[in-house]
């Protein structure tokens, strides 16, 4: 497959991205994509493909499928992209903070596994002294 390309069988976009066929039905069957059919087999375009892309990065960045299809939605209804540009900020800067707070939730129960190691090791070094 080449990047000039006009159109994509749907094994060309699995190997390109990584993913399987079945994968690449599941955002078809979401809406993200919308191939042409030549009888049984679907013909994917460079649309598709960009959707697909962008579909696989928010899905990457962790965004839900409705934020994922809300974004790429926007950027099919108009020709100017400040509006999508403001939504995928502000998606991100929520996305972000959700991270943060995971981190410092996965900080704060390390600390406590930490800390219940070292009394556990306290005790068994108070039970095997002499």
């Amino acid at each position: 497959m080449s990047q000039t390309a006009t159109t994509f069988a749907i094994s060309d976009l699995a190997r390109e991205f990584g993913i399987t066929p079945r994968t690449i039905r599941f955002w078809e069957d979401q809406g993200i994509l919308s191939p042409e059919r030549e009888g049984s087999k679907r013909v994917f375009t460079r649309r598709d493909r960009a959707r697909l892309k962008m579909a696989l990065r928010g899905k990457r960045l962790g965004l839900s499928l409705a934020e994922i299809k809300d974004l790429i939605g926007m950027y099919a209804s108009t020709e100017d992209e400040t509006p999508q540009l403001l939504e995928c900020l502000r998606v991100m800067e929520k996305r972000r903070a959700a991270l943060e707070q995971q981190r410092e939730d996965i900080e704060a129960m390390l600390a406590e596994i930490a800390e219940f190691e070292h009394q556990c090791e306290l005790e068994l070094a108070r039970r095997n002294a002499p």
